[in-house]
Parts: structure tokens; C-alpha cells; sequence
């Protein structure tokens, strides 16, 4: 079990480093399209995907971090870098939003005197499309691996697709007279990036303060107590290590049972959340009824 933990987050690094080499040719594009087409919203768009690049380098060193065994400072491990790294990339996308929605209030009371190039239109609607396509890589990986981290470089990639299709629709819309049309989607990129930016932050300190799904708990006890010899679950608790789940549970037997038949019953506890939810870990603590 836990090999294959390990093996997820080597192919959790995969995900982070196509979203680096993805933002990096994009923003790229963007910045510099942006400039020539004289856009305020697609010079937004660029400017987020290259802290985006930032973000997942965040994102990637968390993986590897994660990676590494328990030592004497960490007797669990190190799984919980992959969280932090997810709370970073979301500090830095905060900052990022914040800028953006500042500039783009400047440019609207700047003077403009004409309206962004058709061709800056193009390329937001190109690369949105690349964006999704690597978004539906990234989620799907995450999946597989239960990746809290590689979900949300997912989430900031779907959100740049949003972003660059709304960059879109604004340059099309200064095309017909309205120019100011272009820095008020500019405006619209900073609080989708702001809104992003605290999802993935609540998820993030969610994990690191040992929140956990209520309905995902009522899923093991429902699990446990249809195992033979538990007359009932007095307490259970979970946690998240990283992408690994950790479960503590006090259950119920027959007090009239020997060692023996108490270990057997929680051994069963055990095997059955690891095969039928894949629990990293459970500790289970007999009590008499």
C-alpha cells in the first residue's frame, strides 16, 4: 500500500510538469500577442499563467517532497508537503488576482483610442482550448491517484480556460465599438483567479487542520459494522496524510472473547477499509459490550 502511495505522487509530478510546460508557452504567447494587439485582457491572461508557472513548480516540489520516507522529525512521513504546496500555489494566485484587478481598474480610466487587434481574440480562444485539454488530464490524474494537489492545478487550469474564453468574448465585444469592454474582462480575470485562489486555499487548510467528509466517515462506520463479531463503532475519527487517508476507530465485541478472536475482528476492520475504500492506514481500538 504503501509503495503504491509512492508510486501515485511520481505520477502526480507528470501533471504538474505538462501544466508548466503548458503555461510556460502560453503566457508566452499571450504577453507577447497581448503587446502587439494592444489588449489589456489577454496581457491579464498572460500575466496569470506565469505565476501559474510558479504555482506548479509549488505544486511539483510538494510531490517530491512527499516522497520522501519517515525520519526522526517525521515519524508519519511526509505527506502533508503536498497540502502545503497546494496552499502556496493558492497565496500566489491570491496575490496574482489581486494585481490584475488593479491594473485593469487603471487601464479603465485610462484613455483608449482604439480596440484591441482581432488577433489577440484568436489566441485567447487557442489557448483556452489548450487549457482544457490539459485540464482534463490533470483531473483525470488526480482521480487515479486521489491527488490533492494535482486537483488543484487542475482547478487552476480549467479556470485559465474560463479565463481565456472570457478574454475572448471581451476583445469580440471592443470589435463592435466598445473598447472599454476589454480592460472590464481584465477586471473579470482578477476575480476569477481571486475565486480559485480560495477554493483551493479552504480545501488546502481543510486537510491541514484534520477536517474530514462527515458523509465519507458514515461510509466506513457503515463498512465496519457489517463486519462479523462488531456489535457496534463507539468512535471514529479519519485524517488526511497528503493523499492518504488515516482512520481511528473504537469498536464494539463481545466481551466474553479471547485475545486471539478480539485481533482477528479488528484485523478484519482493518483489511476491509484498506480493500474497500483504500485507507492508507487504521488504527482500531477493541472495546467490551
Amino acid at each position: 500500500m504503501e509503495e503504491q502511495a509512492y508510486l501515485d505522487l511520481k505520477r502526480g509530478e507528470r501533471g504538474a510538469i505538462i501544466s508548466i510546460i503548458a503555461y510556460l508557452c502560453l503566457s508566452s504567447l499571450k504577453l507577447a500577442v497581448g503587446v502587439l494587439a494592444n489588449s489589456e485582457a489577454l496581457k491579464a491572461d498572460g500575466l496569470n499563467n506565469t505565476t501559474d508557472i510558479i504555482a506548479s513548480i509549488a505544486v511539483l516540489i510538494g510531490l517530491k517532497l512527499s516522497q520522501r520516507p519517515a525520519d526522526d522529525d517525521h515519524p508519519y512521513g511526509h505527506w502533508k508537503a503536498e497540502t502545503i504546496a497546494s496552499m502556496v500555489a493558492s497565496f500566489i494566485m491570491m496575490a496574482v488576482g489581486i494585481q490584475v484587478i488593479i491594473l485593469a481598474f487603471s487601464s479603465m480610466f485610462s484613455p483608449i483610442d482604439q480596440s484591441p487587434d482581432l488577433i489577440a481574440a484568436w489566441t485567447g480562444l487557442f489557448c483556452a482550448l489548450v487549457m482544457y485539454f490539459v485540464y482534463r488530464y490533470n483531473s483525470k490524474l488526480a482521480r487515479e491517484i486521489n491527488s490533492q494537489s494535482v486537483m488543484a492545478a487542475a482547478k487552476d487550469n480549467l479556470s485559465d480556460a474560463w479565463v481565456s474564453v472570457g478574454t475572448f468574448i471581451g476583445i469580440i465585444g471592443a470589435q463592435f465599438g466598445l473598447p472599454w469592454l476589454d480592460p472590464i474582462t481584465a477586471v473579470i480575470v482578477g476575480i476569477i483567479i481571486c475565486k480559485t485562489a480560495w477554493d483551493i486555499f479552504r480545501d488546502a487548510s481543510h486537510h491541514l487542520t484534520d477536517g474530514f467528509d462527515q458523509t465519507q466517515l458514515d461510509t466506513y462506520k457503515a463498512s465496519i459494522t457489517n463486519c462479523y463479531g462488531v456489535k457496534g463503532v463507539k468512535d471514529i475519527k479519519a485524517r488526511n496524510y497528503g493523499n492518504n487517508v488515516v482512520v481511528d476507530i473504537v469498536i464494539l465485541v463481545n466481551p466474553a472473547l479471547d485475545v486471539k478472536g478480539a485481533h482477528d475482528i479488528a484485523s478484519m476492520v482493518e483489511n476491509k477499509l484498506i480493500a474497500e475504500h483504500k485507507v492508507y492506514d487504521v488504527i482500531v481500538h477493541i472495546e467490551p459490550d
